[in-house]
């Protein structure tokens, strides 16, 4: 199979539209149709890590963080960066970063941090707006099934748990085409009126191109009538951080030692206990801090992520316990999340998940 097999897939599961504007990922190095020979799962990419993808004999690594986050100007060697890109040429290695568009969704990174911590059924803490469109269209009855399936194989009609969602209404649509028109119905020249549903549904913004094409590929008409609206909705199914519930409360410190062990983590540091009981967590892999006041406000007791400044402590305020566990702590299920995407899709590969650990920070 061929690489980009591989990064589609990924990308249809974390879109690379739904990053950061200030992130860098997908395809960074190589070339997507090069046939895979294996793929390396990682956190990072070290020297380290490209040096076990050469002894390992995979052309593909696939990193949660990417090792190119700005341009690079000059590529001489003098850095690890930049010695990384040399190596990966060299021996034609392909590098795939998975980032913030990962962290963004449901199911994702902060899902998995969930599920370690016993977080249940958790919704997105800070949803992203201006995501999603609106379509509306106009279908003769007789074709309305067709188009509409059309529609929905295209990505149309999502909206969180369910599929196919839409809205319709009957009608009376008119038209009448010039000397230069072929119309499906009816003849040129004459004004026809024909029985039409109003359709609407909503979709992904970046889908629009694809489900434009379905909606006029599967229409009769040979000028089809539609608008699209952008909407301010919130995606309920797209954002920052994660919250939910424990499946039974527990004392603050208990869970503290919780977090610390199944996070297996050196040290953790945390804002002054409240004495409550803890019900509700919120959850950031990685640097968390700006999901803050969205912790707070959801009522969560605890707050678990990562990169704290010494002054963002402070506010905390009282209103909630901040744990701050580490990044790499915090996002190092990401590899086998990875694999289990891929092997979903593809149960005869094999990715390995690298022996390396990536992570910078000693503790004494």
């Amino acid at each position: 199979m061929l690489i980009k097999e591989i990064t589609d897939y990924l990308e249809s599961v974390a879109p690379i539209a739904y990053q950061e504007s200030y992130d860098n990922s997908g395809l960074i190095i190589g070339n997507p149709n090069a046939r895979l020979k294996n793929a390396l799962i990682t956190l990072d990419v070290t020297e380290e890590v490209m040096q076990e993808a050469i002894r390992e004999k995979c052309n593909l690594i696939i990193a949660h963080h990417p090792i190119v986050f700005n341009g690079l100007k000059k590529i001489t060697g003098k850095n690890y960066v930049e010695r990384v890109v040399i190596s990966a040429i060299k021996n034609d290695i392909a590098i795939y970063a998975i980032h913030t568009n990962l962290d963004n969704i449901h199911t994702g990174v902060n899902k998995k941090l969930s599920d370690k911590l016993g977080v249940i059924a958790p919704r997105i803490l800070s949803p992203k707006n201006q995501l999603l469109k609106k379509l509306h269209t106009f279908i003769p009855s007789d074709f309305f099934e067709t188009v509409t399936e059309a529609i929905f194989n295209a990505g149309g009609g999502h909206i969180g748990n369910y599929s196919e969602a839409g809205f319709s209404t009957p009608g009376e649509g008119t038209f009448k085409g010039n000397e230069h028109s072929n119309p499906r119905i009816g003849k040129k020249g004459k004004r026809e009126k024909v029985n039409e549903r109003r359709f609407e549904t909503i979709f992904p913004a970046f889908l629009e191109n694809k489900i434009v094409q379905a909606l006029k590929k599967s229409h009769p008409y040979e000028e089809v009538a539609y608008d699209i609206v952008a909407l301010d909705n919130d995606h309920m199914q797209v954002g920052s951080g994660l919250v939910g519930q424990l499946a039974k409360p527990m004392r603050e410190l208990d869970f503290l030692k919780l977090v610390k062990k199944r996070l297996n983590a050196k040290g953790i540091r945390y804002t002054k206990l409240s004495g409550e009981m803890v019900t509700k967590v919120a959850v950031c892999g990685g640097a968390g801090r700006f999901l803050l006041k969205d912790a707070i406000a959801a009522g969560a007791q605890v707050f678990v992520t990562s990169d704290f400044k010494y002054h963002d402590f402070f506010d905390a305020e009282g209103k909630i316990v901040v744990v701050d566990a580490g990044h790499f702590e915090t996002e190092q299920f990401t590899v086998e999340l990875l694999k289990d995407f891929i092997l979903e899709k593809f149960p005869i590969i094999a990715p390995r998940l690298s022996k390396t650990i990536t992570n910078p920070i000693n503790y004494l």
